[in-house]
């Protein structure tokens, strides 16, 4: 009989609940009930992640007062983010490391903690610290980094096949809404309270929130319980980041990734103060910018996500290259939209915000479907490695120095002409610009990752077989794939994973 974790999901037959709960000596409503707990799971995990990026935001969202407060100027207020991100993404490759081989619940609550702690105190540095603050924002980035590191793997162990896809797009729709809400929780709280640093003070209340959900709801998966019946043994670290190089669609899907993140820091960094000084030029209230767009950030998240991974998933039945086809596609689709929206923004205000909700719907088809690409082209025990490398990557060469190139830039224009509104906003629109090419670019990379990720797919799969190890099987010990394609599993130690 064939074993049901081999089975597919809506892409192939499915297995009946009936015929699951015989395989593992549970009762349906047993089942269910695991079925469930694992939902619950990808819930929480979505709401620790919209968390994350609120508070990654609503410093972008309050950057001008920032500057004034501590009387930066445009390039060292890029470099604030660019210090958050460096730590990030040095803290990212230690957590992968430790993902892979610990517990993963343990460091999310440590991850959480922290950056609440430091995002709490950072509200509190007084305008002469200004260094202080900088460094404050750098240790957010290390617990931050905890978390986004290891999340998408729990639920790779969770979910296969198409519903892994929806489950992750489901977690990504968390980067635009949380980004958005992080704009606007952060001026309007700020406003409400007369001072920025309020609205600073919300996410770390609602970080312990988190910790408490993930502490009673979360529980751990065995790593690759969705993609084998076996154990599959960890190699050494050395091992890892040589197979890792040896996988051309990895490898080229975070060359891919890199302009994905550089075009969405930038604007995500720059996009609001460059749209103010339009509507002050057009002599207008700027007053519900960080309102209008936030929600476009938020909607357009929602509607390029959902739409880049269902449509990538339904492709993929006729073309099984159609993942980096489809993140092409958004990264190349993009940069037309966001080319005009810079260039009409301060002539015409409702064309310029359409032109940004599509720019920004085609560059968010990419979120769920990068991911899933690293999650099949990477064995189980090495996925949190990947992730974490993939961000170190794209990090170090994507959202951590676009916004301190681009305000480099925007000064550099600006040199010797007169502070007026209209000469920053020039300068910054020609320092934007260059979002176009990298956007080109990165789609670009993710053509060629379509050229190899047929084969990367099926060489994971071979190797995740030849390093599987037999699960010890007990009563307490069961792995199943019901008929949703939710993993039901118990760790070697009969301690209750999913349940």
């Amino acid at each position: 009989m064939d074993d049901p974790l081999l089975k597919s999901d809506e892409d192939d037959e499915m297995i009946s609940p009936t015929e699951n709960s015989a395989a593992s000596g549970q009762s349906p409503t047993e089942e269910s009930v695991m079925g469930k707990r694992a939902y619950i799971t990808v819930g929480v995990l979505f709401y620790v992640n919209l968390l994350n990026y609120m508070d990654r935001f609503t410093v972008a969202g309050n950057l001008e007062d920032i500057q004034e407060y501590y009387n930066l100027t445009d390039a060292e207020a890029g470099l604030l983010q660019t210090v958050f991100i460096i730590m990030y993404m040095i803290a990212a490759p230690v957590f992968g490391f430790l993902g892979d081989r610990y517990n993963r619940k343990f460091l999310m609550c440590l991850g959480i903690s922290l950056w609440s702690l430091f995002t709490m105190a950072g509200s509190f540095i007084p305008g002469h610290l200004g260094p202080l603050f900088f460094l404050d924002r750098g240790l957010v980035g290390i617990g931050e980094a905890s978390y986004s590191t290891i999340a998408p793997t729990i639920i790779a162990d969770l979910f296969s096949k198409g519903k892994r896809t929806r489950m992750l797009a489901v977690f990504y729709f968390a980067i635009p809404v949380g980004s958005g809400l992080g704009y606007v929780i952060g001026v309007y709280v700020g406003k409400a309270f007369g001072a920025w640093q309020y609205g600073l003070r919300v996410t770390p209340f609602l970080g312990v929130i988190a910790v408490i959900l993930i502490s009673l709801l979360v529980r751990e998966p065995q790593r690759g319980a969705s993609d084998t019946p076996t154990l599959v043994r960890n190699t050494t670290y050395f091992q890892d980041l040589k197979a890792l190089a040896a996988t051309p669609s990895y490898v080229w899907s975070c060359f891919g990734y890199v302009g994905v993140a550089w075009v969405a820091g930038c604007l995500s960094w720059w996009a609001p103060k460059f749209i103010s000084n339009a509507y002050t030029l057009r002599g207008e209230s700027d007053t519900s910018v960080a309102l209008v767009f936030g929600g476009i950030t938020m909607v357009t998240g929602i509607l390029g996500v959902a739409t880049g991974a269902e449509s990538a998933r339904r492709w993929k039945k006729s073309n099984p290259r159609a993942d980096p086809i489809v993140c092409a596609i958004g990264l190349i689709g993009c940069m037309p939209f966001l080319y005009f929206a810079l260039t009409l923004a301060h002539k015409q205000k409702i064309l310029s915000w359409i032109l940004v909700f599509f720019g920004e719907t085609f560059l968010c088809l990419n979120w769920a479907v990068t991911s899933d690409i690293l999650l099949y082209v990477v064995i189980p025990t090495r996925r949190s490695t990947a992730n974490a490398l993939q961000m170190l990557f794209s990090h170090l060469l994507g959202d951590a120095t676009s916004p301190y190139i681009v305000g480099q830039l925007a000064d550099v224009f600006r040199q010797g002409k007169s502070d007026s509104v209209f000469n920053e906003l020039v300068a910054l629109q020609y320092a934007m610009y260059l979002n176009c090419f990298i956007a080109v670019l990165g789609g670009a990379c993710y053509l060629v990752v379509s050229f190899y990720v047929v084969e990367d797919k099926a060489k994971a799969a071979v190797e995740t077989k030849d390093l599987g190890e037999e699960r010890p099987i007990n009563p307490t010990n069961v792995i199943v794939v019901n008929a949703a394609n939710v993993v039901d599993v118990s760790d070697s130690t009969g301690n209750a994973v999913i349940a």
